[in-house]
């Protein structure tokens, strides 16, 4: 099928591009089976559990590749190219929570690889997960070689398999990744997948980590949804601490009401200049299409503009978010595109 996806001007990178490993190794944990029927259940509220109209409008122009997981770097380059994505800062799942701590989904070296295979579209972005568990000394001084050895300037922590945001056993760590000056992407809301625990990651707890260390920018992934409110009014008091929408874009599509909602209280509470796009991408290029689509496409409907006094989305307001944001954030130069024709 040929290529009919419109292209644009937004210089656009995916912080949240998530790299799984092979899970046939894993499969038999318990946990990860666990993980597994949690996913099926997550497809219905994001793709299938809308019109069908609605999906079909999500499906338009789909080539079947993209409905079929790929773990080929080069599928998702295809990807990133046709919807118009500069840079993917590759995240290794960890995930040690469903193996009973035995074993890691895919490693920060495995990472590592791909992204010196084509540096001009792929970032580092280690997965320094769990840090209580296997050590705040250690983590720190992963920290440091990904930093000081290869460079890297994002980095996540996934606290549902470890502990809560706000633990102070973290707080040596947060003191080094504030010195070094990155950025720290955090999952927030709930953990979406069980065995992972949802109390370890509300959105609240943030605000204790944005106060003792200012200097230190915060990434919250997810909008820390369901509890987007709370998140809001975290980053509003603190100006080291983003706003994320990963996952949560596709519902421009199959729940716009929702979706302005959740956008629309983040412009007028956080604003343009601290909101950050991400496709939580996991192997299916459908998941970058509908993120793509959902913020290039989406307004604010006229009556909840009113009714909420939600700004309209300006081109402007895209561009900062689709990747200004992170751009300045990480020193990117976002004036020149790097996908391929």
């Amino acid at each position: 099928m040929e290529n009919t996806f419109k292209q644009d001007s937004f210089f656009k990178i995916d912080p949240e591009p998530h790299l799984i490993g092979n899970m046939d190794e894993i499969n038999h944990f318990p946990g990860v089976q666990m993980w597994w029927k949690a996913i099926d259940s997550i497809s219905r509220p994001l793709f299938t559990g809308c019109l069908p109209h609605m999906l079909a409008s999500y499906l338009e122009g789909m080539e079947e590749w993209e409905i079929v997981k790929s773990a080929d770097p080069n599928s998702l380059i295809k990807s990133m190219d046709k919807y118009g994505v500069d840079i993917a800062c590759l995240l290794p799942e960890s995930m040690m929570d469903t193996t009973g701590y035995t074993s890691r989904w895919c490693s920060n070296g495995e990472m590592a690889k791909i992204v010196e295979s084509n540096p001009d579209r792929f970032m580092y972005q280690p997965n320094i997960s769990p840090i209580k568990h296997k050590g705040v000394k250690n983590t720190i001084w992963e920290l440091e070689y990904w930093v000081k050895e290869k460079g890297a300037k994002i980095f996540k922590f996934y606290a549902p398999e470890d502990t809560y945001i706000n633990d102070p056993e973290l707080w040596p760590f947060y003191k080094k990744a504030e010195e070094l000056g990155i950025v720290l992407d955090i999952h927030t809301g709930f953990s979406w997948v069980p065995p992972g625990k949802s109390k370890y990651a509300l959105p609240i707890l943030i605000d204790d980590v944005a106060r003792d260390f200012p200097g230190l920018i915060i990434n919250a992934f997810h909008m820390g949804y369901p509890y987007c409110d709370d998140l809001n009014m975290v980053a509003m008091g603190h100006p080291n601490v983003y706003v994320c929408l990963s996952l949560l874009v596709p519902w421009a599509i199959t729940s716009p009401r929702k979706f302005a909602k959740i956008l629309g209280e983040a412009m007028r509470w956080v604003g343009p200049d601290k909101i950050i796009w991400g496709s939580d991408y996991a192997g299916f290029s459908i998941q970058i299409k509908g993120a793509v689509q959902g913020l290039r496409e989406f307004q604010i409907p006229e009556d909840m503009q009113e009714g909420y006094g939600y700004p309209p989305i300006t081109d402007e307001d895209r561009a900062k978010i689709f990747g200004g944001n992170l751009g300045r954030l990480l020193g990117i130069d976002t004036t020149k595109r790097r996908i391929r024709a």
